[in-house]
């Protein structure tokens, strides 16, 4: 188990990309951050909300990441 760093309030959701690949999580500091599961590096943040993001969910595809804020 590791823990991944990077989001600077709590974390709401998490969500693996169907290839395993990609973690994709959610925070109360209204970003979007995907993670490279097997390392544990982030590979990007995302940004964009003005309010915290409750939920995340990758595509069929796993090319397509949605996130629902409170926004």
């Amino acid at each position: 188990m590791s823990s991944l760093e990077g989001h600077t309030s709590s974390v709401t959701s998490v969500s693996f990309a169907p290839d395993g690949k990609t973690l994709a999580s959610g925070s109360w500091d209204n970003t979007v951050k995907l993670w490279d599961a097997a390392s544990g590096s982030q590979m990007s943040s995302l940004e964009g909300h003005t309010g915290y993001v409750r939920s995340v969910a990758f595509a069929p595809d796993g090319k397509t990441v949605a996130s629902g804020s409170v926004d």
